[in-house]
């Protein structure tokens, strides 16, 4: 794949490159693609999930390597789908979407186990997406069991 295509989609359209948060910044822009996927029907999902899980593995690896950096800040296409896996089956109001983002970036920068555990020892892409789609799971669960749920 052309090394400027996996720039632009490893960077997720360069919002990786921001001076601020650059992770933040990528997993705002999983809200709307989030929003969109969840229209779909349950099989969809899932199938656009696994090809987005490979597809963003790969695009990672190769953002890591072009940047020589183990989880480079840049490359925040692992963002994206950490969100979108925080908010599955969670409807999109704005309550609901504020406290998952927050409880998302926690579980991403705090890394409680097993996270780090796969941050450290799955290398290349595939740890890079991973240990996102963990927090991700962490914050959906932490999300229904924190009462905030708003249908």
């Amino acid at each position: 794949m052309n090394k400027k295509i996996i720039l632009l989609l490893a960077t997720c359209f360069y919002s990786g490159y921001s001076p601020f948060a650059p992770g933040t910044v990528g997993t705002i822009l999983g809200i709307p693609l989030g929003f969109l996927i969840s229209k779909l029907n349950l099989i969809n999902q899932l199938l656009l999930f696994i090809l987005a899980f490979f597809a963003l593995s790969y695009v990672a690896g190769r953002g890591e390597a072009f940047f020589n950096k183990k989880d480079a800040p840049q490359v925040v296409c692992d963002e994206v789908l950490g969100f979108v896996t925080a908010m599955s089956f969670i409807p999109y109001t704005f309550l609901n979407i504020a406290v998952v983002f927050f409880l998302f970036r926690l579980f991403d920068i705090w890394k409680p186990f097993p996270i780090r555990l796969i941050e450290k020892k799955i290398n290349g892409g595939y740890g890079i997406v991973l240990d996102d789609i963990a927090a991700g799971v962490y914050a959906n669960i932490a999300f229904r069991i924190s009462g905030f749920f708003m249908p």
